[in-house]
């Protein structure tokens, strides 16, 4: 059995794109989720450095190091957190849940890999989740602001503001007018 650690996998066609060059090179999958695909197979450095080859092609990293592959796993966490809808769990809390690992030393070896805190890239990749729901232009500023966990509107707008320049319903008003969003790819935060 084999683990690999994948960075930018972010979304279920990241997983299905995962497992197609993993199916190409003839490996039987045991399990494959953000970040991280299991094979039944033992991989000798040939298949690692093909398997590396071409999850490059298509925007992923193979991942060789393990300060990186837990950095990776955190980013995946906090995306994960970042969509939780309603109410959400600390941040902090959830990460310890999830990973069972002291969120000091989780946070510790995140700013030293990325150069930015979790608190700061969970910001940004909120900031990110919030410009898709104004995108969609399905649900009010205030629902959105409970979706996503803010205590209020004005705490949402605040932090908005302050990561983008402009108001959620300025944002919007810019979607409406341009077809440019000013969106970011998540693995880019």
């Amino acid at each position: 059995m084999t683990v690999l650690h994948i960075k930018n996998m972010v979304c279920p066609r990241c997983i299905m794109a995962v497992r197609n060059v993993l199916a190409v090179q003839g490996l039987h999958e045991h399990e494959i989720f953000l970040g991280t695909a299991v094979v039944s197979d033992d991989i000798n450095s040939e298949q690692r450095l093909t398997i590396k080859k071409e999850l490059k092609k298509i925007g992923f990293e193979l991942l060789d190091d393990p300060q990186s592959a837990l950095v990776e796993d955190i980013r995946n966490y906090v995306i994960e957190w970042v969509r939780i809808k309603g109410e959400h769990p600390r941040l902090s809390s959830f990460l310890q849940d999830n990973m069972q690992k002291d969120y000091s030393s989780l946070s510790k070896i995140f700013s030293e890999v990325r150069g930015m805190t979790i608190e700061r890239y969970s910001i940004l990749q909120r900031v990110e989740f919030i410009k898709e729901l104004l995108c969609y232009q399905e649900k009010t500023a205030s629902e959105i602001a409970f979706e996503t966990g803010y205590s209020s509107l004005a705490h949402l707008s605040n932090q908005f503001k302050q990561v983008t320049g402009m108001t959620p319903s300025e944002y919007r008003r810019n979607v409406e007018i341009k077809a440019d969003n000013n969106r970011r790819f998540l693995d880019e935060i």
